[in-house]
């Protein structure tokens, strides 16, 4: 990371260092200027590389060994060369006396905020093993969440984008050339095929261009927006009232705030500081505020129910279960089997959404071609019958 660093490991191997140069600041491969490294993006270290990884240490300290020794025989058997530098850089700064937390906090892109904060409190407490192995618990939920929403829209989105592709080439292409004939009769058209005649103009002219451009400029302009602070705080309001789209959503956060809570002040990770960190992957502002009222409220001496409930962001189910944990002093138990209900909750909603967006994609499908087939037809059959 530095001159001194290198010059201390280079002299504990016996060897003095006499030139050092940077060559790239930051935690990222070095490669020519201008060239994608398209090596380093195969590799990528995502999400299952370091659940993986955890679950291997966790092991490894159960049976015993050393931090370091358990630290470098990942490092050596990492079939990616980022994971492997990540794992070198950890055990190098754990072998000159740093804490695993603090040298997992040098990595932040590989290591989160919650992943740090609960390596600090299992280090603390003496079970770094324990808190390693509900981390990886953690994180694989978060992974069988994700990947199941991903799955369920995978077929949706490829049928969208197929039907609208050939629907735009017959609009283009087809659609004229047929439709040409009709154009040289002087008669009187059908309305259907009048329309689909216009379509047809407007695709495949140069308005079918500017509207391309408005539709994708439109896209742009709508997440540009949203990335602003106040357009993010209005949409997230926004999607929170949709009928069907806000019920999965308030799920998968209170899926997510259970579970990350209930995880962290089972490894002992203070309430507020829990908090600070769940308050931070609930990807939605208006409910990042609730959790920030919550905050504020526990400081001053109440309870994580009561402000919980005067939101009106969460279900009476919820504020309920957690005010009875919070008496019993179950929390954590309470938080997982609201965790556990609310999952299978947004499984059964995506699976019953896919479930009833795939016909409902055919049937618009089946409405267009029939609509592009009568338009052709009804005037060559009039035609016929004169």
């Amino acid at each position: 990371e530095n001159q001194t660093a290198l010059r201390q490991a280079l002299k504990a191997q016996g060897m003095f260092l006499t030139e050092a140069t940077v060559s790239r600041a930051g935690d990222k491969a070095v490669s020519g200027k201008g060239d994608i490294d398209f090596k380093r993006l195969l590799q990528f270290v995502g999400l299952r590389d370091i659940a993986l990884v955890t679950r291997q240490l966790a092991t490894l300290l159960r049976a015993g060994i050393p931090l370091v020794e358990s630290l470098k025989a990942l490092e050596e058997q990492a079939d990616k060369d980022e994971l492997k530098r990540v794992l070198e850089n950890v055990k190098q700064k754990v072998n000159e006396g740093s804490s695993l937390a603090a040298a997992l906090e040098a990595h932040p892109k590989r290591f989160n905020n919650l992943y740090v904060h609960m390596v600090r409190a299992g280090e603390s407490s003496g079970n770094l093993d324990v808190v390693l192995e509900r981390l990886t618990d953690f994180l694989e939920s978060q992974m069988e969440l994700r990947s199941k929403i991903v799955s369920a829209m995978i077929y949706p989105i490829v049928m969208t984008v197929v039907g609208g592709g050939i629907l735009a080439f017959l609009f283009s292409f087809v659609v004229p050339k047929i439709t040409q004939m009709f154009e040289d009769q002087e008669k009187a058209l059908p309305l259907i095929t009048e329309m689909l005649l216009f379509i047809s103009a407007a695709i495949s002219g140069w308005s079918g261009v500017l509207i391309f451009v408005t539709i994708v400029g439109s896209i742009a302009g709508f997440f540009f927006w949203k990335r602003t602070p106040q357009g993010k705080v209005k949409w997230d309001h926004f999607v929170l009232k949709i009928p069907v789209v806000s019920g999965v959503i308030r799920m998968i956060a209170i899926s997510r705030f259970a579970r990350t809570l209930g995880t962290l002040l089972s490894s002992g990770v203070p309430l507020l500081q829990a908090l600070e960190i769940v308050k931070n992957i609930l990807g939605n502002s208006r409910l990042e505020k609730v959790i920030d009222d919550v905050r504020r409220d526990v400081r001053e001496g109440d309870t994580i129910a009561k402000p919980l409930k005067a939101s009106g962001e969460f279900p009476p189910l919820v504020t309920h279960m957690v005010a009875i944990g919070e008496r019993t002093g179950q929390l954590e138990e309470m938080l997982d089997n609201i965790a556990i209900n609310y999952k299978q909750q947004v499984d059964v909603r995506v699976q019953a959404a896919t479930s009833l967006l795939e016909p409902l994609l055919i049937v618009g499908m089946g409405i267009a071609v029939a609509f592009i087939v009568f338009a052709i037809m009804l005037p060559i059959i009039e035609m016929n019958n004169i």
